[in-house]
């Protein structure tokens, strides 16, 4: 080979070793990382490298969230009678005003209750009788309606209307007074109960807005009055809440599916089925977070009585309107 040949390729030997000394160097280790020119050097694309990581974060997240919720622990399952299932739970710091204003009614512990047979089948049936003649009349465009024998509220399409304007504008006898007897005689039993389980005065709480019906159905949403799936507690949404009660009108798994009654805890999430006169409660505050799983099949009636330690949010039970 010619000297002046062998020369040339010397060089370029010395060229490419330095080169790939000053990449393993800028590595940061003894991986040669090759140029991205004539040497055709590999360029990292990180801005994909980063979107990956955020889209797997996103799975795992997803995963695990989906996991806790496979990972349910039933409460209070429909195909069951319970007399009286107590579960407490700390205090959040939530009633804090409270404990200062209203020392005798506001919670000493907290915790949630499910009971089966202090409402009767037939009382329950009765409800459900007033609740679907009520609703029968308006309607949400969603999955979600309510009816508010208090204000007269009463979901029709997106909106409100008074379903007491309704009924004198059309002439009609949807209620009767034994109806609204019963609405009292059932809230009040419940008042009792909370009042015994949480070891306050009866005369201490009082019935607060909104207590009203509900109809849940698996139509999609139209409004976020509709979304009754989302976390929530209670005390939150309404600051004077205090003490919240539902009373369920329908059966799980018989007249829907979906639609149980989750609470969220740390290690697992425990479920309440709905049942037919089955009544639970439990103190308002963030310790008892919870949600409604979304309906799935059927509809969903139920009854939520609000208790406050406020008596200036008290409100008055309902009678028939002449």
């Amino acid at each position: 080979m010619p000297p002046k040949a062998r020369k040339r390729i010397t060089e370029k030997c010395k060229l490419h070793q330095n080169s790939s000394k000053d990449d393993a160097t800028e590595n940061g280790s003894g991986n040669v990382q090759q140029d991205d020119t004539n040497q055709g050097r590999i360029k990292i694309p990180w801005n994909r490298m980063l979107m990956r990581f955020v889209l797997i974060g996103g799975l795992i997240f997803a995963m695990q969230m989906f996991s806790k919720q496979d990972d349910l622990v039933a409460f209070a399952k429909q195909d069951e009678t319970v007399s009286n299932r107590r579960h407490s739970v700390p205090c959040s710091k939530d009633y804090a005003d409270d404990i200062k204003k209203f020392k005798d009614c506001a919670p000493k512990h907290c915790g949630r209750v499910v009971m089966d047979g202090l409402i009767k089948d037939s009382e329950a049936k009765q409800l459900l009788k007033i609740a679907k003649q009520g609703l029968s009349l308006g309607g949400s465009n969603g999955g979600a309606s309510i009816l508010d024998l208090h204000s007269g509220a009463l979901s029709k399409g997106d909106a409100f209307i008074d379903v007491y304007q309704l009924i004198d504008s059309q002439g009609l006898n949807i209620f009767t007074t034994k109806d609204f007897d019963l609405y009292k005689r059932v809230a009040s039993k419940i008042q009792l109960a909370i009042a015994g389980e949480f070891s306050i005065p009866a005369n201490s709480i009082h019935l607060t807005h909104p207590t009203f019906f509900s109809r849940m159905t698996n139509k999609p949403a139209k409004t976020i009055h509709d979304e009754y799936w989302h976390p929530h507690v209670d005390k939150e949404t309404y600051t004077t809440f205090d003490y919240t009660s539902l009373l369920y009108l329908s059966n799980y798994g018989d007249d829907f599916d979906g639609g149980r009654f989750i609470f969220i805890d740390k290690k697992a999430n425990s479920t309440i089925e709905p049942k037919l006169g089955r009544l639970s409660f439990f103190t308002s505050g963030s310790e008892n977070q919870h949600y409604v799983e979304k309906v799935s099949k059927g509809t969903r009636y139920a009854m939520t009585i609000s208790f406050t330690c406020n008596k200036k949010e008290k409100i008055k039970y309902p009678t028939l309107r002449k």
